[in-house]
């Protein structure tokens, strides 16, 4: 019983503090493959991109279509690579802006998949989505 348990707790663990997207969302890591750089901060530059494009292209679907999923995937795989940027880089003010938009596309993601079945809130959503990532891009341009 007290290995069953201990077993428990030690899966526990390592899902939580390993992160879910890869686990649960295994085609972010896809993403992150298709947007490797030559460092994280353009390995993030390039996923902006993609989540721009993605949002762009949801704006006049309806229900969780390809587009949608593929934003969630790269939304996931962002913030998943995110965490990988360098110390140094972390530590200045334009990481903590970066960390600020990442929440505010989170937000803006929940409100969109919220109302994915709904024109034009769905569009309304994903049109302010590209317009945080488009933020987003120039506060990583100036941690590059």
């Amino acid at each position: 019983m007290r290995q069953l348990i201990l077993s428990g707790l030690l899966g526990f663990v390592l899902l939580t503090t390993g992160g879910c997207s890869y686990l649960f969302y295994p085609h972010a890591k896809d993403f992150t493959e298709k947007a490797k750089g030559g460092n994280t901060v353009e390995t993030l530059i390039n996923l902006t991109n993609m989540m721009e494009a993605s949002a762009k292209a949801g704006q006049q679907g309806k229900g969780k279509d390809q587009a949608l999923d593929d934003l969630h995937n790269q939304l996931h795989a962002f913030d998943n690579t995110l965490c990988c940027v360098d110390k140094n880089k972390r530590e200045l003010p334009v990481y903590d802006l970066t960390v600020t938009h990442n929440k505010e596309l989170w937000a803006i993601f929940k409100r969109a998949w919220k109302f994915k079945d709904d024109q034009p809130q769905r569009s309304q959503h994903l049109e302010l989505f590209a317009t945080e990532v488009r933020e987003l891009r120039e506060s990583l341009q100036a941690l590059k």
